[in-house]
């Protein structure tokens, strides 16, 4: 799957793709054609780095809504030979959702669209839940002959039946169908028998009951496959917990300070989560290590450090004074601040803040944590940074971050910002808005009594909608 191609932000496209507030007042406003060209490239072509943890199909849906929007566009990106040849269910899966959204909203050809798709399509299963959350019953089972042909009739089209039950994400349909069809009345019965067979099956070799035993087999397996060796060290940690005697320590801090790759990250995670007093000497000394696996393992386990002392080392290294400002300790040192330190650390949050910006752009995992910690600290010094984040960001949940620590850092968020995120495609963000927003505007009490209205919005959002209406009437 490539990255998603982002229009710049002050463009309507790129409003769109971001799912920001703005981008549904700039559509509602530009020309209907252009509008709905921009929508429709966005739903076709989902923008979101990750669907898993953005929002983007009741944002979309509510724009079909409003403009009218016919479905010719979505209807030929469901049933593009493509379909055939791209499985990955990302390719359809946010049209799908808008579809479902929109059926929701009484829109027939919706309803219509998601019916052909599921006897035809590769995403069938996606269109399938839809449907399971708002079609009749009578329509589910027309549609039983067609999904059920899909699975051969014999031991491997069984099996992957099962599969397909155990799967799904809405099961109403499934029970609806195991009433009327015998097959998947048994697919349903077996299916999480498989579940355990594999669970009580599952092939490997498990250490031996001694600290040094643990650490040796950290280092088995298959170290070539990707993060195959931070997931086995994991495992050897927990083993640890439990094997460790007292006598043991010079065992772990020589391997955490001199053993392979696995041992070495195993005893390194054990050590943290103890809070072992020469843990912090042995993260430093790993962070400089040549093998990248043990690098990347020790700042992340410095992440995990708490306590007094690990935050005297963590301003250490964080601090340009003393430590290197531009390194790779340095930044991770600077992370744990954001989310463990003290307010007398908000100056160097800030500054980290800055530096990941100027050096990284509005990208990266790290930058979420960095927003969260000058929220969590209330350092005003940062609201310019977060701003730019909440304008930038071409993730809607990042913006959302951005957006939580402006409210509790500037002092103009509820009458600025807060107005444009009750139209945000994140419902976090709208439930926010609708707990700050301060201005009487004509056009933001119209869009609370709408949200209050809409039956497809959160119930966390519908709550504190009508809290601050209901507070207003008083």
């Amino acid at each position: 799957m490539f990255e998603p191609v982002i229009a710049p932000s002050a463009s309507l496209l790129g409003l769109l793709q971001r799912g920001r507030g703005d981008g549904q007042l700039h559509a509602l406003a530009a020309d209907r054609d252009e509008a709905i060209a921009a929508v429709e490239t966005c739903v076709t072509n989902d923008p979101r780095a990750d669907w898993q943890v953005e929002n983007r199909s009741l944002y979309y849906a509510r724009l079909y809504m409003e403009l009218e929007a016919p479905l010719t566009g979505i209807e030929l990106h469901l049933h593009s030979p493509e379909d055939s040849l791209d499985t990955d269910e990302a390719r359809t899966g946010l049209a799908l959702a808008v579809l479902g959204h929109l059926a929701g909203y009484g829109r027939r050809d919706a309803l219509d669209l998601l019916r052909a798709y599921t006897t035809t399509g590769t995403n069938w299963a996606w269109a399938l839940d839809e449907l399971a959350l708002r079609d009749t019953d009578e329509a589910l089972l027309a549609l039983a002959p067609a999904v059920l042909a899909r699975f051969p009739a014999d031991p491997e089209g069984d099996a992957e039946l099962r599969e397909a039950v155990r799967a799904a994400y809405e099961p109403r349909v499934w029970r609806l169908w195991a009433a009327h069809h015998p097959r998947v009345a048994a697919a349903a019965e077996q299916s999480p028998f498989d579940l355990w067979q594999r669970q009580l099956n599952r092939p490997g070799v498990t250490p031996g009951w001694s600290t040094a035993d643990v650490l040796a087999w950290a280092d088995q397996g298959d170290s070539a496959a990707p993060d195959a060796l931070a997931r086995r060290a994991a495992a050897a940690a927990r083993c640890l917990t439990a094997v460790v005697r007292p006598e043991d320590a010079p065992l772990l801090h020589d391997a955490a300070a001199h053993g392979p790759a696995g041992a070495r990250c195993a005893a390194l995670r054990h050590l943290v989560e103890q809070r072992d007093p020469a843990a912090a000497a042995l993260i430093e000394t790993a962070a400089a290590d040549l093998d990248h696996r043990v690098v990347r393992a020790s700042l992340e386990l410095l992440g995990r450090m708490r306590g007094p002392e690990a935050l005297a080392h963590a301003r250490r290294w964080a601090d340009p004074a003393t430590g290197g400002a531009d390194s790779a300790l340095a930044q991770a040192a600077v992370r744990l601040l954001a989310d463990a330190g003290e307010a007398c650390d908000a100056p160097l949050v800030v500054a980290g803040l800055h530096q990941w910006i100027s050096l990284n752009g509005v990208t990266g995992a790290a930058l979420g944590s960095l927003v969260d910690g000058v929220g969590r600290l209330h350092a005003t010094a940062a609201v310019p940074a977060l701003r730019h984040v909440y304008g930038e960001a071409a993730s809607s949940e990042l913006r959302g971050r951005a957006a939580q620590a402006l409210a509790v850092t500037d002092p103009n968020f509820g009458a600025g910002p807060a107005v444009e995120c009750l139209w945000d495609c994140e419902e976090s963000t709208r439930e926010l808005a609708a707990t700050h927003v301060t201005t009487g505007d004509v056009r933001v009490l119209e869009r609370l009594r709408r949200l209050a209205a809409d039956p497809a919005e959160e119930a966390e959002v519908h709550a504190a909608v009508r809290g601050r209406l209901t507070a207003r009437d008083r």
